[in-house]
């Protein structure tokens, strides 16, 4: 019983945090705003509601273990002084 009301309260939590949110881009926002932010981190969830794409690097970070290669790749990246320009010529303006 007692994990049923906990989990009546999470569902419902989590519920009103996905409710449709004023974004500064009326398409965005919303559910997968949440998930952006909640999954990918602060920068991506902004990301996203401006208008850019989540990218497949910050959707693999969600498999297990797949995610840990693509962690140290990021942190590589990240040590090489990697900048948004430098990844939005070589991905594409879409997404960064």
């Amino acid at each position: 019983m007692k994990k049923l009301i906990a989990s009546l309260m999470v569902a419902v939590v989590l519920g009103g945090a996905t409710l449709p949110a004023l974004a500064v881009n009326e398409q965005r926002g919303g559910v997968m705003g949440f998930i952006a932010g909640c999954c990918f981190g602060l920068r991506s969830g902004a990301s996203y509601n401006d208008g850019k794409d989540v990218h497949w690097r910050e959707w693999v970070m969600l498999v297990p273990l797949a995610n840990i290669v693509f962690a140290v790749w990021n942190g590589i990246d990240g040590a090489n002084g990697m900048q948004t320009k430098d990844y939005a010529q070589k991905y594409g303006a879409n997404y960064y």
